[in-house]
């Protein structure tokens, strides 16, 4: 099965940058839609960002457009979030999401079938 690995996580102050990345443990790998999704302490799962790895067309929780970016490189099988002008809302997990397995939409966690192991951000104002 094809694992997915987060890094790039760690602790900033609010309104400085991080960069996720998300890599593919197969070569080959092909995922039609991928996806990063945050969670908090008392919060329920979140859809950040997603991209067609086909079209690269992108989508973004309003909470965080402006500010993060994802983008991929096909080479490397990655997928990255640029994270700028973080806020201390945005402190959570970050989880890499991958393979839709049914129809819905892109921030909807349950149409994924494969989850990296999360990354931690942490941004106190």
């Amino acid at each position: 099965q094809v694992q997915l690995v987060e890094s790039g996580g760690g602790s900033v102050q609010a309104g400085g940058s991080l960069r996720l990345s998300c890599t593919a443990s197969e070569s080959t790998y092909s995922s039609a839609l991928m996806a990063w999704f945050r969670q908090s302490p008392g919060k329920g799962r979140e859809g950040v960002a997603a991209i067609n790895t086909k079209t690269r067309i992108t989508f973004y929780a309003d909470s965080v457009k402006g500010r993060f970016t994802i983008s991929q490189d096909g080479a490397k099988n990655t997928v990255y979030l640029q994270m700028n002008s973080l806020k201390p809302d945005d402190t959570a997990m970050y989880y890499c999401a991958a393979e839709v397995v049914r129809s819905g939409p892109w921030f909807d966690g349950i149409i994924y079938n494969t989850w990296g192991q999360g990354t931690q951000v942490t941004a106190p104002s």
